[in-house]
């Protein structure tokens, strides 16, 4: 009886305090039109640098990119340049000792996705030297990053490259690499959720494809960029490996820029100029400055050129040997000497959406219930319309929008 009394009175007492508590504030919303955060959007990314950033990504539909085939006279007109210079027959011999899933159509497919790259210019013989040069320097990069690497081989190490389309030691079933930001907690996790294999574990995102892409935060935007969702590259990372997307992740991210660093594609077609605190820091254009952008962190910035890059600016000087490409006697190959890329250069374009925390005090609370262009990664980019519609919804959770006006 005792303990029961006791029972019964703590809940009696419960209930009072809770019938006595005052009713919660209710959190008073702020309403915007949809147009008008659609019309701010378009003005924050109305500039001339960032149109020309715009304009190099766009992408062909995937139905037309698979249509595309060797010799085929529908083909895309960047397509056809790349195949005046660099025939079936040219591709196998610059690239006779490459893995099989580095096909010349998977080169060609990856070309068409994205027309900008190699494509048309008002004037059509600089258009064709362009695209040599654009070649010329991917090839370089792609011989040092999945080269053989073979001195002993009769083969010069120029022509070892595409030879391995997977990080030497890793294969698909091997769990723990690459993964450390699959972690749910962290924004990464969050962003682009890894997928999994079927006994829980996440699945590893290490070296893949020409370029050698890895990390969940590159297979995520990557995949964004190729299909419209993260999910098919997240969910399949081994088709960075064994289909188009192989070359396709190179080509992708030599015409991305990579802020604070700009696009190996407007370091070459001159969009990208040095500032002084660029020139100061010995960033000044030409293919050392590619090898920068690609892995400056360890190969650049010393007293002497890193092996790496001495590698590289060989395997440039013969690549444009053969495809008959004059390098100008002045062109800077090496990158020894160059300090990393900063916010202070003219390659540090915002191109990321962030929480704009200023005080507004025309608002009733005073927040912004806005966005603002950040150099760092986020979880929006400005490259893709509608992400500072969800910039501002993620951060905001008491806004309304109102897509009736």
């Amino acid at each position: 009886m005792y303990c029961t009394a006791v029972t019964s009175l703590f809940v009696i007492s419960t209930t009072l305090a809770y019938q006595t508590d005052p009713p919660p504030i209710q959190q008073k919303l702020y309403t915007i039109p949809l147009s008008e955060l659609k019309k701010k959007e378009k003005a924050l990314t109305d500039t001339p640098l960032m149109n020309k950033v715009k304009a190099s990504i766009i992408t062909l539909d995937n139905n037309k990119v698979d249509a595309i085939q060797p010799g085929n006279p529908k083909n895309p007109d960047n397509v056809k340049r790349v195949e005046s210079l660099v025939s079936l027959d040219e591709w196998s011999y610059l690239f006779s000792k490459r893995n099989s899933a580095y096909t010349y159509k998977h080169f060609l497919q990856a070309v068409g996705k994205f027309p900008a790259f190699c494509g048309d210019t008002p004037n059509i013989s600089y258009a064709d030297k362009f695209c040599k040069k654009s070649l010329i320097t991917m090839f370089a990069h792609f011989t040092q990053e999945t080269g053989a690497h073979a001195p002993n081989w009769e083969l010069p190490e120029w022509r070892q490259g595409l030879y391995y389309v997977r990080e030497v030691g890793w294969t698909e079933d091997m769990r723990g690499g690459y993964n450390a930001e699959c972690n749910p907690d962290t924004w990464q996790g969050q962003t682009w959720p890894c997928g999994k294999f079927p006994d829980g574990y996440f699945k590893s995102y290490f070296g893949r494809g020409a370029k050698q892409l890895s990390y969940n935060y590159n297979y995520g935007p990557f995949s964004d960029a190729m299909f419209g969702s993260i999910r098919p590259l997240l969910d399949h990372p081994e088709k960075v490996a064994d289909t188009w997307l192989n070359i396709a992740s190179a080509v992708f991210f030599f015409m991305y820029p990579q802020p604070p660093k700009p696009s190996m594609y407007h370091v070459i077609n001159g969009t990208w100029q040095p500032n002084k605190h660029d020139r100061d820091n010995g960033l000044v254009p030409g293919f050392g400055v590619t090898t920068h952008i690609i892995n400056g962190g360890i190969e650049c910035g010393g007293a002497k050129e890193h092996r790496q890059s001495v590698n590289r600016i060989h395997y440039y000087q013969a690549f444009a040997k053969h495809l008959k490409h004059t390098i100008p006697d002045d062109e800077v190959l090496g990158c020894a000497n160059m300090k990393r890329f900063d916010q202070f250069g003219s390659g540090a374009l915002n191109i990321y959406w962030e929480q704009d925390w200023r005080w507004d005090p025309s608002t009733p609370s005073g927040k912004s219930y806005a966005c603002k262009l950040v150099s760092y990664q986020t979880p929006f980019t400005a490259l893709k319309t509608g992400d500072y519609i969800k910039c501002v919804q993620h951060h905001f959770d008491d806004l309304v929008i109102d897509p009736e006006s």
